[in-house]
């Protein structure tokens, strides 16, 4: 039996044993950081106890270590400016560890106030204090006194952009991984080969969700170096103590190492034995720097979950001491007695005043204890303004010719498309393919603020028309930096939105993740994720980038490749589960309505933009021989292809590119002749149209007609609800499930047929819908 030949590689492999005496840690750093550790272990047992739910208080502690060197001795970055775009990031992709980051933040802010206060920012909104941990696990509603009087921010149970230094929102198992790698990948671009380093924090656990495969194998083939993995390896796991195989017994979840894992996606790796040594880890950290094959990298640490907390593996991952039990005290102790002072003894009632009054005691003890200190404060501050040294002696500058976002959200015109988007009546075009080409246009004149992805479908999506003004194939950090189509890990929609809602989330582009609108569920979770962490920059006053989901291939005219992929419920997915403004969709009906509704909706700033456009090639209706609005008519999220002559006349209402050309095609013309008299109204985006002063959305569509009205979709019934506010419109309603299950396999034309939605069936529930309604009450 022969050992498997592994496939040469670009990465290394390194042990950090090996590199000891070439980079020795000082004793006074490792005397200071030890005795930082010591607090923060101690922090963290303290907000566990004190904040119900709060978890995860084992793999705070095993990280702790080694994200304490990268913040004191390693990162470029500066203390008092936590925007700054040129800074080295550090992203917790392992959310369920912002215990842990909020408690070093803390500390961090703490030492600088006592001995460098100039180091701090000037806003206190920039800042984490101490004070700020009462709001941990708390929203803004929060009203007990010390939160109030303190003015506490509300910390989320996982990490959000709200807290300073967070550039995206983590927490759903393998989205924090994709988006910082989006996150290096957009600074590589930005800053070129001096660029910010994404420092990415992770445990084995973390690695286990499929979406994580897509982001490494992104992150390598496009050699981006600044993106490097910190992967605590503690093998504990909610339900298991042997997540992972370790070499000699097998995992229970998978049967990989994670040194395994990342060397087979060709990151380099650099394994820690013992995750828990500081001069190991500072060993790794700086030999990282070194590395010469623009590969990422990965450093392994092997740690021990709730080391030293009195409960380790599992049963400190989700789980802790006792509320003020004697085991939470022994926690504390070496805390007590390297500081030299005593946390308080709980008492009286736990009402949340109470519990509040103590959680206050114990951080004023840490307080206490670090201002006895204060040449640890200051040898630690020191290190601080070494890291802000770091920043400025770094030179980071963009590259000449970089992206500039703002180009894509201000400065166009919806209602004056440039010639190139100006078609004539009759002529044949794709909704997808015009849609490819106005991203391009915008593309070229931001130049390449799109970066964009596509699930192996740049040319049958016509995504791949957004990249075409520049360097052909995909984007390689060093062999083609100059692309804007990623390899995002192949046919993946789970890490390719990911990836590029960390493209969006640096500031500079925007990221456009492509397929078949039926895989949008696949996106739905990063997209969300993205939209959290929207709202809260936001509410913080800064602006933000949208994340563009091109679903290229949208509902029944992908009939031919069967309900598989000609799936009606992708709208659904999106609408009703954003809060207002944060998604916009639309779905446009003629090529003339993409400018307007591209450049509408980015100059809104969405979180998230949907466009669902459609495969077949259609022919440009005369809009003025069939009555129909003008195109940018669109803008408004719902316009009139026939307008009634009764005032007391029914209302349909039509959404989706293919029953759109059924009515344009097939029923328009013959309305007279089947004496048919209603309003017809075409649904380009529901968004826009909520977004109207409510007086111009009763001009333009009386609830009257909402109340009496029917619909037409492409999509399921719920998406018809906004729209439809009785249940015998609903009842009318045509809807591609109505008649019969999943539809088969088939060019459009018979979808529609076998739904009963084509210009005859159409026809029907219209004349029936007429007889019903002249004939009944509504």
């Amino acid at each position: 039996m022969k050992p498997f030949p592994l496939a040469s590689k670009r990465a290394a492999y390194y042990e950090a044993t090996d590199y000891l005496q070439q980079y020795p840690l000082d004793a006074a750093s490792k005397d200071a950081l030890e005795c930082l550790d010591t607090a923060y272990r101690a922090l963290a047992a303290v907000m566990f106890n004190f904040v119900p739910s709060s978890g995860h208080v084992g793999g705070s502690i095993s990280s702790g270590r080694f994200v304490s060197h990268l913040i004191y001795k390693e990162m470029a970055y500066d203390l008092a400016s936590p925007n700054r775009p040129e800074a080295d990031i550090i992203s917790y992709a392992a959310g369920h560890k912002a215990l842990g980051m909020y408690a070093l933040w803390a500390l961090r802010d703490e030492c600088a106030r006592i001995a460098k206060p100039e180091l701090l920012p000037k806003d206190v909104k920039n800042r984490l204090r101490l004070e700020d941990l009462l709001g941990f696990r708390h929203n803004k509603v929060q009203g007990t006194p010390l939160f109030v009087k303190f003015q506490a921010k509300p910390l989320g149970g996982h990490p959000e952009p709200s807290v300073p230094f967070v550039r995206v929102t983590t927490g759903a198992s393998g989205v924090g991984d994709g988006s910082s790698v989006g996150l290096a990948i957009a600074a590589a671009d930005v800053y070129g080969e001096n660029g910010p380093v994404v420092h990415i924090i992770e445990g084995e656990g973390g690695l286990t969700a499929g979406r994580v495969s897509e982001a490494l194998a992104t992150a390598a083939t496009a050699q981006i170096k600044n993106a490097v993995f910190h992967l605590d390896w503690n093998e504990a796991s909610i339900e298991t103590n042997q997540v992972t195989a370790d070499g000699k017994t097998p995992g229970d979840y998978v049967q990989w190492t994670p040194c395994e894992l990342f060397y087979i996606h060709d990151f380099n790796v650099i394994f820690v034995a013992d995750g828990m040594d500081f001069a190991q880890i500072h060993a790794a950290q700086e030999l990282l720097k070194t590395i010469p094959n623009h590969q990422p990298t990965a450093v392994v640490y092997r740690t021990v979950k709730g080391w030293k907390y009195g409960l380790e593996g599992k049963a400190a991952h989700g789980a802790g001491h006792k509320f003020c039990s004697p085991e939470f005290y022994a926690a504390l102790a070496e805390f007590e007695e390297k500081f030299g002072e005593k946390f308080p003894a709980f008492e009286g009632d736990n009402t949340p005043e109470n519990i509040e009054k103590h959680y206050w005691a114990f951080l004023e003890t840490f307080r206490r204890g670090l201002e006895k200190h204060p040449q640890l404060c200051a040898l630690l501050a020191k290190q601080l303004q070494e890291r802000q040294s770091a920043l400025e002696n770094a030179g980071r500058k963009e590259r000449p010719g970089a992206p500039d976002a703002q180009v894509l959200f201000t400065g166009q015109d919806p209602e004056n498309a440039p010639a190139a988007f100006t078609f004539t009546p009759g002529d044949s075009h794709t909704t997808r393919g015009v849609l490819g080409d106005v991203l391009g246009y915008l593309n070229k004149e931001s130049n390449g603020a799109l970066m964009t992805a596509s699930a192996d479908l740049y040319g049958s999506t016509n995504a791949g028309n957004a990249a075409k003004p520049f360097a052909k194939g995909f984007f390689n950090a060093v062999s083609n930096p100059l692309s804007r189509s990623l390899a995002a890990g192949g046919i993946c929609e789970d890490g390719m939105s990911a990836v590029c809602s960390g493209i969006s989330a640096f500031g500079k582009h925007a990221g456009v993740a492509s397929s078949y609108g039926a895989f949008v569920a696949f996106e739905h979770v990063a997209a969300r994720l993205y939209a959290i962490g929207c709202q809260a920059l936001k509410e913080a006053g800064q602006k933000t980038n949208s994340l563009i989901l091109f679903n290229g291939h949208a509902s029944l005219p992908t009939g031919e490749d069967g309900p598989t992929h000609a799936d009606p419920q992708s709208l659904q997915l999106l609408q009703d589960n954003f809060p207002q403004g944060a998604c916009i969709t639309a779905t446009p009906l003629e090529v003339d309505e993409i400018w307007p509704l591209v450049t509408k909706s980015l100059s809104l700033r969405p979180a998230v933009f949907a466009p669902f456009v459609v495969r077949p090639s259609q022919k440009l209706a005369d809009r003025a021989a069939l009555g129909m609005d003008p195109a940018c008519a669109c803008l408004k999220g719902v316009y009139y292809l026939h307008r009634a002559k009764r005032p007391d006349a029914g209302a349909v209402f039509v959404q989706g590119a293919g029953i759109g050309k059924v009515v344009t095609d097939g029923v328009l013309p013959r309305l007279k002749e089947e004496n048919l008299d209603v309003n017809i109204l075409y649904v380009s985006s529901r968004e826009l149209f909520e977004l109207l002063p409510e007086e111009e959305r009763e001009v333009l569509v009386p609830a009257r007609l909402r109340r009496v009205g029917m619909g037409l979709t492409d999509f399921t019934l719920p998406t018809m609800h906004a729209w439809l506010l009785s249940e015998k419109g609903r009842r009318h309603t045509l809807y591609p499930f109505k008649h019969s299950g999943y539809l088969g396999s088939a060019g459009a034309a018979n979808i529609y047929k076998e739904a009963g939605m084509d210009a005859a069936g159409v026809i029907a529930a219209i004349k029936a819908y007429m007889n019903d309604l002249e004939s009944s009450a509504w």
